[in-house]
């Protein structure tokens, strides 16, 4: 009898496949996910911007969501300093 998680990574076997990228799948959505609130949250508490820029912002991200979160990370975000 052959071990179901050698079948998984068979190559020949689509369900491994599909199987394999699920599982990458999920953990790329989490982490995007994370990504994308990490970047609302900052958005939202950055003190260094105006109001009216972060609620901008934040609605750039929440409607846009990988796009808006990534602009905002190299673009809007701004470096703060330990006070």
């Amino acid at each position: 009898m052959m071990n179901p998680f050698f079948l998984a990574q068979a190559v020949d076997n689509p369900a491994g496949v599909f199987f394999g990228l699920g599982i990458f799948g999920l953990i790329l959505a989490v982490l995007v996910g994370l990504f994308w609130l990490w970047m609302l949250v900052d958005a939202l508490t950055n003190s260094t911007l105006e109001p009216v820029t972060r609620i901008i912002w934040a609605a750039a991200i929440f409607f846009l969501p990988f796009v808006g979160a990534l602009a905002y990370l190299f673009v809007g975000r701004k470096r703060r300093t330990i006070t």
